[in-house]
């Protein structure tokens, strides 16, 4: 029996609500949408099929309108941090059985967010800046990584890299691998042209594929030392742009004993920074000067990460350091209309504030959708959207427990990427079993999973 569509409403249509409505509707629930922008309301509801309210979402008639008293769930993500938790409050007081979810960017409020989740009964509190912040570290531990995401409270990590010209594994199929080589570890995604598969030992791998694995941090840095990838960590960063993300970002890094440049235009602002982060050296100018990004070392830098509000300069600054640089480039995209252009770019890493906050969302909403005691963890979105990697962790016997997984009858397109059990990290074999309590992640090109048991065919 297919499971029921939730009922939410969205507060705030730029760009973190069209990605949610895209998204959400996708999986079939009964948006409602509510904007000041009469027309961005109108094009979204056209465009997705679904209800449109023009109003203020914190005002009693607008969210009556919505339908507030007989919602599962309200998202708001509007431009303001106090707007969004004032919208969440009153929504609650009409429906008390009401999730709510806010996306605060402020770090005043960041450092209050398990406080103020818990004294407004709220859901969850989203920070795409400094979840960006984060993924943008982890890549600058790891510079040879395109991108890194966590499982089983940082124990595991997806990896995904690109294979240069004339590297160990260009030609090889996966069953060629010496064992010693890829034990601990899974490779579960292959991309080539625009193609992704998930692989078995009869894939083989060419020079310009980006695979991605999964390990542990200790088998990671030996499996890429195997196949001669460079390992250590950046030992300095330029940024662009002195916003939030910058303020996370520098923190994250400086807390690793990573050197930190922040270029910024606003001299206030600058002021603010050189409080916030003393050890970071502010330099006050126009970062897309080439005069100023040459005086602050970008020709010497180990990394640079554009951070300007503005996706076309992050994008021209990537060029552009590519042409007087090595460093390791990072680079921030918030509206990707232009996707297919994007990819061809030479870009590094790219991180998408909006992608990161939305997939949250998204593991929160399939969880509720399945129950409230649902097994769903976390959720990612891999590969251009085209597969998902979940990690669920397994609360009570099923049919998928307890079986060696070589006669579990899982879907295609799905692979068992790692067992989580206790401190184990268990990368399984056919003989292997999945138990009561484990942490399990599975990679799959379908969608919409909101329970282990669904791989199952």
């Amino acid at each position: 029996m297919a499971k029921r569509g939730l009922k939410i409403i969205i507060v705030g249509v730029g760009k973190i609500g069209q990605t949610l409505v895209k998204l959400l509707t996708r999986e079939r629930h009964d948006i409602v949408i509510i904007d000041k922008n009469e027309k961005i309301v109108a094009e979204m509801a056209n465009a997705y099929d679904c209800m449109g309210v023009c109003g203020n979402g914190a005002s009693h008639s607008v969210l009556e309108d919505a339908g507030v008293m007989d919602a599962d769930l309200i998202i708001s993500v509007t431009a303001s941090d106090e707007f969004n938790l004032l919208c969440c409050t009153i929504a609650k007081q009409y429906n008390e059985d009401l999730a709510t979810i806010a996306r605060v960017r402020s770090p005043e409020f960041a450092e209050d967010s398990a406080y103020l989740r818990e004294t407004l009964g709220m859901a969850m509190i989203v920070n795409p800046e400094l979840e960006t912040a984060r993924e943008t570290a982890r890549i600058l531990f790891l510079p040879t990584a395109l991108s890194i995401n966590t499982f089983a409270h940082g124990q595991a990590e997806l990896i995904r890299i690109k294979i240069p010209e004339n590297n160990y594994l260009a030609g090889k199929t996966l069953g060629d691998l010496p064992r010693n080589l890829t034990e601990g570890l899974i490779i579960v995604g292959v991309e080539h042209d625009e193609e992704v598969i998930i692989p078995n030992g009869s894939s083989r791998l060419e020079a310009g594929d980006i695979i991605s694995f999964v390990s542990t941090r200790k088998k990671t840095i030996s499996f890429l030392k195997s196949i001669g990838f460079a390992t250590r960590s950046v030992s300095d960063t330029l940024i662009v742009g002195g916003g939030s993300s910058s303020y996370y970002l520098s923190k994250e890094l400086i807390r690793s004993g990573i050197d930190v440049k922040i270029i910024e235009s606003n001299p206030a602002r600058c002021e603010q920074l050189s409080i916030l982060v003393p050890r970071a050296s502010i330099i006050n100018g126009d970062g897309t000067r080439e005069e100023l990004l040459l005086e602050s070392g970008l020709a010497e830098a180990e990394s640079f990460v554009p951070l300007t509000g503005i996706d076309e300069e992050n994008i021209l600054l990537t060029l552009y350091a590519g042409t007087v640089s090595k460093a390791k480039v990072v680079t921030k995209i918030n509206r990707i209309s232009f996707d297919k252009v994007i990819e061809s770019l030479d870009l590094g890493s790219v991180v998408c504030p909006r992608n990161i906050c939305a997939e949250t969302i998204l593991s929160y909403v399939r969880a509720r959708q399945a129950s409230l005691d649902s097994n769903l963890e976390v959720l990612y979105k891999l590969f251009g959207n085209r597969a998902e990697a979940m990690e669920f962790t397994v609360k009570e016997r099923s049919e998928v427990t307890g079986v060696p997984l070589k006669d579990l009858n899982t879907k295609p397109g799905v692979i068992i990427s790692f067992i989580g059990r206790g401190r184990d990290m268990i990368i399984p074999s056919g003989s292997d079993t999945i138990e009561v309590g484990d942490s399990v992640m599975v990679v799959t090109t379908q969608s919409g999973f909101t329970d282990l048991r669904d791989i199952l065919g």
